[in-house]
Order: C-alpha cells, then sequence, then structure tokens
C-alpha cells in the first residue's frame, strides 16, 4: 500500500463523522472500548491519539477483553507492535513513538500488518499521517486534571464511517454526536 499525499490527507478531514463520551475512570474507558470489539472486522485501522497518560493502551486493553483475547494487553513501545491471536478477531497493537521517519514503517511491516486478517490499532499513527489508509476511525483521547478522559471518535473514508455508525447505534456505547 503506498502512503497518501498529505493533500489527500486534508481533504478526507472534511468529511468524517465526530461522536464523543467522557468516561472518569479507566475501567469506563474499557468498558467503552470493549463496546467497539463485537463491530471490528478484518482490516479496519483505528488511530489512537493523545497525549502520555491519556489513557490509549487502557482503550486497546478494553477492546481486547470484548475479543475475548486473555492474554494481558500491554504498551508495545518498545517492541513496536505487538499481535494478539485467540479473540473473535486477531488484534495488531502498535506505538510509532519511537519512530522518528515514515520509511521505518516499511522495517517493521506496518502495511502489510494493517492490511492483514486483523484489526489494528494505532498508537500515535498521528505522527504519520500520509502513511495511514484511505479510512480509518480515529479516536483523539485527553485527560483533565481530575482523571476525567474525553474520547473523541472520528470516522475517516466509508469503512470507517460505516465502523462507527454501527458503535454509535450499539446502545451501549453511550457516544453522542458532535
Amino acid at each position: 500500500m503506498k502512503p497518501l499525499c498529505p493533500m489527500a490527507y486534508d481533504m478526507r478531514m472534511a468529511n468524517g463523522m465526530t461522536y464523543v463520551r467522557k468516561t472518569t475512570s479507566v475501567s469506563a474507558t474499557k468498558q467503552l472500548a470493549a463496546t467497539l470489539s463485537p463491530h471490528l472486522r478484518a482490516g479496519d485501522v483505528i488511530v489512537l491519539s493523545g497525549d502520555l497518560g491519556a489513557g490509549k493502551t487502557h482503550f486497546v486493553q478494553g477492546v481486547a477483553l470484548g475479543l475475548g483475547i486473555r492474554e494481558a494487553v500491554t504498551s508495545p513501545t518498545f517492541n513496536i507492535l505487538i499481535s494478539y491471536e485467540g479473540g473473535l478477531l486477531p488484534l495488531n497493537h502498535f506505538d510509532l513513538y519511537r519512530l522518528e521517519r515514515g520509511d521505518e514503517l516499511d522495517d517493521i511491516g506496518f502495511y502489510d500488518v494493517i492490511e492483514g486478517p486483523g484489526a489494528s490499532f494505532i498508537e500515535w499513527g498521528d505522527k504519520f499521517p500520509q502513511a495511514l489508509p484511505y479510512s480509518y476511525l480515529e479516536i483523539g483521547m485527553t485527560a483533565d486534571e481530575e482523571g476525567i478522559r474525553t474520547v473523541r471518535a472520528h470516522a475517516l473514508g466509508d469503512k470507517a464511517r460505516q465502523l462507527l455508525f454501527r458503535w454509535a447505534n450499539d446502545s451501549k456505547s453511550r457516544l453522542a454526536r458532535m
């Protein structure tokens, strides 16, 4: 898969839909993430953005629980990629924080993995926007000083819009349209 040019990325930004929900604890963040799990399909790409400590890895842990993955999910900061099997769908968890250049994505097999049979969650994927596929779900997370997280889900492209639509219409998610 070839990376998109920055202009194509900018044009997609205007075409998304956005939903939001606040969570008041780590367990509530994981519970929200678990509601996404039944709606995931092979090839779905979810980009997680937010400061250190915003809850990105907790979110992936919740998705893994929802998929029935029993293995402990940890941050792949030093591994760059950890893949989990044994659930309803393989789960690929990237952390691109330590990468400095887009060509390093080839070295880790990034494009092959995101086009593979699992769902891919990419922490710090916003560092390389031109490398992202045409369609992905962006989940931005912020945490305030009291630990309340705002989880903002924004769909870019048709496949991601369909995923976000299914997730937002799941009454367990309690997502609100912005």
